[in-house]
């Protein structure tokens, strides 16, 4: 099956979604919607209960939620019980919630994104330079080296080492004039 893990962002909180392009859908941690509507201290808590519940209720959404290996906190991939948007939807309804509303909205904004990257893939690129753009790692470059935090750091750049790194890497002195220029 081939899946791409990504995140989505709600509200500034992230919500690990994988695109499964065999079904061509997303699926999404019905964990983080949880967390994000509830902001409850145990989202895994909560939704076992409403899991429960709804099972108890006869509600078919729950039955026919899935699992799939998505990144947990720690790193690793473990399983997490996940939903296609429509059933995300169906859940939703089942929290009372004053961002159910708007998370409907968002969710509705995220596909019609991606159907609009599917007819024009440039649009893809663009949304991809942002993302990658909003995100950099340090480095501090000495008389004779160069040291990387290796840590990925929100937010732009903040230096402009991009020339001393051409300098330090040997590059030729019209390749640096012209990269000075910009």
């Amino acid at each position: 099956m081939g899946n791409k893990d990504t995140m989505q962002f709600f509200e500034n909180k992230k919500i690990r979604s994988v695109w499964d392009a065999e079904k061509e859908e997303w699926f999404f941690s019905i964990v983080d919607v949880v967390a994000v509507l509830t902001e409850s201290r145990d989202p895994t808590a909560y939704w076992r209960k409403l899991k429960q519940r709804l099972k108890d209720e006869g509600n078919q959404t729950v039955t026919n939620c899935h699992a799939l290996k998505m990144i947990a906190k720690d790193g690793k991939k473990r399983q997490t019980d996940v939903a296609d948007t429509e059933q995300v939807l169906r859940i939703i309804q089942s929290i009372p919630s004053p961002k159910a509303e708007p998370f409907k909205l968002w969710l509705a904004e995220v596909g019609k994104e991606r159907i609009e990257e599917t007819i024009d893939p440039e649009l893809t690129i663009d949304r991809a330079l942002e993302t990658y753009l909003n995100y950099h790692f340090s480095e501090e470059i000495g008389e004779e080296d160069i040291a990387f935090s290796y840590k990925i750091l929100e937010g732009p750049a903040t230096s402009q080492n991009a020339v001393k790194l051409l300098e330090f890497a040997g590059f030729p002195e019209e390749i640096i004039e012209a990269a000075q220029e910009v």
